[in-house]
């Protein structure tokens, strides 16, 4: 059986998608970290299904099949109902989980339209638009992880830039209003952010699976810490461990997708930390709790 070293330097293609995935998952679980404790983990599923029109719809303009293009109209389509969002629950009564349902919904409804039509149109070029539903890998070549990785440090240096209000924005908003921070800006900012999370991974995962990238690593980070900044580090190490991991087993298995073997992982890390995370973990809270109650039963005797 070829090692690990042996089966990355003999693998080109290996190398690449599993970069490309490492890549993904470190941005979206760093990123996430705000969707959870901003408690809109179904921002990720909506966002990415509505993105999918986009990529259709710049086909349709274009009828070429460009990654550049292709994650334009993306992140302007996943921009555009996320705004829709915050606008229905900020200016309407419609709750978070309902105007989430709406937008999704009418969104991936769209892009199902006109991904019917574009197949309709006798043009060879269409094939494979439809891998953006589902994920495709395998497909990622360098220029892809270029783009992956541009895009990404542009979310992360915006994290960076803004680390002091979006800490206050997710925490204390009502007192970052008094004290006068731009509230509203910092909270479209932060959602481009989230957004462009998203987008540079609908190619790897699909619109399906992506909002498991976003969510999955944080929930795991936060059973592990309650810091912040430990949080987001720890949400990459899982994301990456997690894009590599599945990336190999992909691999060296037959008729596995990437995607989803690197979202099954990522799953298993999140149910091993719930259960097992010595801060969080529900196997150490449940240890903890008769020891604690019987001490208080010792002070109690005791007084």
């Amino acid at each position: 059986m070829l090692s690990l070293y042996e089966l990355f330097a003999n693998d080109y293609t290996l190398r690449v998608v599993a970069l490309g995935s490492a890549i993904l998952s470190i941005i979206s679980g760093a990123l996430g970290t705000y969707a959870v404790l901003r408690k809109q983990s179904l921002l990720g599923d909506a966002v990415s299904h509505a993105a999918f029109p986009g990529i259709c719809l710049v086909f349709l303009l274009t009828g070429l099949k460009n990654t550049e293009s292709f994650l334009f109209g993306a992140f302007i389509s996943g921009w555009i109902a996320a705004i829709l969002i915050r606008t229905c629950v900020n200016n309407t009564p419609i709750k978070l989980d309902s105007a989430l349902g709406i937008i999704l919904s009418s969104f991936f409804g769209v892009g199902l339209i006109i991904i019917t039509y574009i197949q309709k149109i006798p043009n060879s070029n269409q094939a494979g638009l439809d891998k953006f539903i589902f994920g495709q890998a395998s497909t990622l070549l360098i220029e892809d992880i270029k783009i992956m990785t541009l895009l990404g440090a542009a979310a992360v240096f915006i994290v960076i830039v803004f680390w002091k209000e979006f800490k206050l924005f997710c925490f204390d908003k009502e007192f970052g209003n008094t004290m006068g921070f731009p509230i509203k800006v910092l909270d479209i900012l932060l959602t481009t952010t989230i957004v462009i999370a998203i987008i540079i991974g609908l190619q790897t995962v699909g619109v399906i699976l992506m909002s498991v990238m976003l969510v999955a690593p944080a929930t795991a980070a936060r059973q592990w810490t309650d810091k912040l900044w430990l949080m987001m580090i720890i949400a990459s190490v899982f994301g990456a461990i997690s894009g590599v991991s599945g990336t190999i087993i992909s691999s060296l298995a037959k008729n596995i997708p990437t995607g989803p073997m690197i979202v099954i992982i990522i799953s298993m890390i999140t149910f091993i930390s719930i259960i097992f995370a010595p801060k969080n973990g529900l196997l150490w809270k449940n240890i903890r709790r008769p020891l604690k109650t019987d001490s208080n039963i010792r002070l109690k005797g005791g007084s």
